[in-house]
């Protein structure tokens, strides 16, 4: 297993990947003790080694301000969708569901997604279906937008309202997830933004500006769709800006905080001596 792993880390294959299959032969090896066909599980001896890993970070401001107004240079809708994507945190299957009534005001609702299935339709085979889908946990949630996001909205909409219901698709179906990925990818790499960065990053970065802000996890993880709050403080990275504020904090702690000093004890009287009993 050792020999195996190491293998798959010179081909270039993820630590997850290897894990899951670690996990798999392991199943199998153990239903093979149960049927009698092998004495020993070698997978349940064998120790995955812990390799060192980078911490993910976040992106920066200005890299997705960057990337934003690259995307918003080839296709209005594209750098819409990655601005939407910035300020409420929604993933992609959501973005690809929303429609123009979505918007009431400054109110967005976001309650579906839409999935693909990869096995086509009857008239095309090769062409994915698009299903619309719950929200990944399944809730409804209504966020505030900004009023230039607002505005951005809406002048998107004057211009293809009358083309269909979607706000990122023209005609009756919605968009396809994997479309506003590309757009992702297209608008990174026009704005030279480094290529480990996923569309789904924009999340992260979300959650990470808004919790190093002070906003509270519970109103940050409802943006984002969170069940629960832990997820939302697995979203959130450590910043270095924040980390230097931090750092600050503390010396400033150490330098201005007064010395202890110890008061004299006070003086004690004596205690009388005890006449001798008689």
């Amino acid at each position: 297993m050792w020999t195996a792993g190491t293998r798959l880390r010179r081909a270039k294959v993820g630590e997850a990947s290897i894990r899951n299959q670690h996990g798999v032969l392991r199943a199998a090896l153990t239903q093979a003790m149960r049927w009698g066909w092998v004495n020993t599980n070698v997978a349940a001896i064998a120790r995955l080694s812990q390799p060192k890993t980078i911490p993910r970070g976040a992106l920066e401001p200005e890299e997705v301000q960057r990337v934003i107004a690259a995307a918003d240079s080839f296709d209005a809708a594209a750098g819409l969708a990655l601005r939407l994507a910035a300020i409420t945190g929604a993933r992609r299957s959501e973005l690809a569901a929303l429609r123009w009534d979505d918007l009431r005001g400054d109110r967005l609702t976001i309650d579906s997604a839409t999935d693909v299935i990869r096995n086509g339709s009857r008239e095309d085979k090769k062409a994915p279906t698009l299903v619309d889908a719950a929200t990944k946990t399944g809730n409804r949630r209504n966020v505030v937008l900004d009023p230039q996001t607002v505005d951005a909205v809406e002048a998107l909409r004057k211009e293809r309202e009358p083309f269909g219901p979607w706000m990122f698709a023209i005609g009756e179906h919605p968009a396809n997830p994997d479309r506003i990925g590309a757009w992702w990818r297209r608008a990174r790499d026009i704005a030279a933004i480094d290529s480990h960065w996923r569309l789904h990053d924009l999340r992260h970065w979300a959650a990470t500006l808004a919790i190093s802000n002070g906003h509270d996890i519970r109103t940050v993880g409802h943006r984002l769709g969170h069940a629960n709050a832990a997820m939302t403080l697995h979203y959130a990275h450590p910043s270095e800006a924040v980390d230097r504020a931090v750092a600050t904090t503390l010396a400033v702690a150490l330098t201005d905080a007064p010395r202890s000093r110890r008061s004299p004890r006070p003086a004690t009287r004596a205690r009388p001596e005890r006449k001798a009993a008689r």
